[in-house]
């Protein structure tokens, strides 16, 4: 992978047969782009912002839990904004091995049906409905348990997420071919850079093409130029703050990186069909989640 993929390795403990993490740290110290050989169940207490799965790029919010199989590359790249009083996120992460879940299905035998259905998962889902909610409540609850208690815990919680019902797909696993790896450090650097002045020379150095190149490129990728996109990026991380904030609609136009109010408004209306405003005083009663920027099978060109 390119250099801002990390291989995180997360090893067999002798002392531990799986790895349970919860943290509560400042928003912009989380992992970067990253995967690993184990399973990794991630629940999102406070916070939100952008991730990356695999094909997948979209916003999330709090209160999400996430099961990514081996080997998908991920990150989560959280809002400043949506942070405690401290300026601090809040998670809790789950990671276990393919040999962690074989030798549970070996140990227990009424464990081996929901093993071998988890397994057969290639794909990385997020939880909804009651399943999502005995999930938050089991992690919760582990964060004040034993060790021991734990094991007991996570034998609920495997049960639980090897059931297809109540999820959505949120990211496949991509071939990374030379395309692809491109589009990914296109995408991290949008999601890392949208608030700040972007131009194309910067671009095209990232992802090592001259200008014209990179232009040809992207529009070829996406269907857009690079300007569109990233205007639409824009537009989308503004309409989340419109939902989850109280800052004022100036204040939103320049940290989405705007650099002009009524140029936002006619931009924000053009793609939204109702202005900044409206869609904040609507946006509860229309959107009960987050509005998504979704980017699926974008590197399948």
């Amino acid at each position: 992978m390119f250099e801002k993929l990390k291989y995180t390795y997360v090893p067999e403990l002798k002392i531990h047969s799986f790895f349970f993490d919860h943290v509560k740290i400042y928003w912009n110290e989380q992992i970067t782009f990253h995967k690993q050989k184990t399973w990794e169940l991630s629940y999102i207490i406070t916070g939100s912002g952008t991730r990356i799965i695999g094909d997948t790029i979209e916003p999330f919010s709090r209160n999400e839990v996430i099961l990514i199989p081996p080997d998908i590359p991920h990150c989560w790249s959280f809002n400043e904004f949506d942070a405690d009083e401290t300026g601090k996120i809040e998670n809790i992460t789950l990671t276990f091995s393919n040999l962690f879940l074989e030798k549970c299905a070996s140990t227990f035998p009424e464990m081996d049906k929901y093993i071998k259905r988890m397994q057969h998962n290639t794909e990385a889902i997020s939880f909804k409905g009651n399943t999502l909610i005995q999930l938050q409540n089991l992690m919760l609850s582990m964060t004040k348990q034993t060790e021991i208690e734990k094991i007991s815990s996570l034998i609920k919680l495997l049960v639980l997420i090897s059931s297809p019902e109540d999820t959505d797909t949120v990211g496949k696993a991509i071939f990374e071919d030379k395309k692809t790896i491109r589009m990914q450090k296109i995408q991290l650097y949008i999601m890392n850079n949208y608030q700040n002045n972007i131009n194309l020379d910067e671009m095209a150095k990232l992802i090592e093409l001259d200008k014209s190149s990179f232009c040809i490129f992207f529009k070829k990728m996406t269907g857009k130029t690079f300007f569109s996109y990233l205007t639409e990026y824009r537009i989308e991380s503004s309409c989340q703050m419109l939902i989850q904030t109280n800052l004022s609609i100036a204040e939103i136009c320049f940290i989405s990186g705007f650099k002009d109010i009524p140029y936002y408004n006619r931009v924000f209306k053009r793609i939204k069909n109702i202005t900044p405003t409206e869609y904040r005083k609507t946006a509860s009663l229309q959107y009960p989640h987050p509005t998504s920027l979704k980017e699926k099978s974008i590197y399948s060109n």
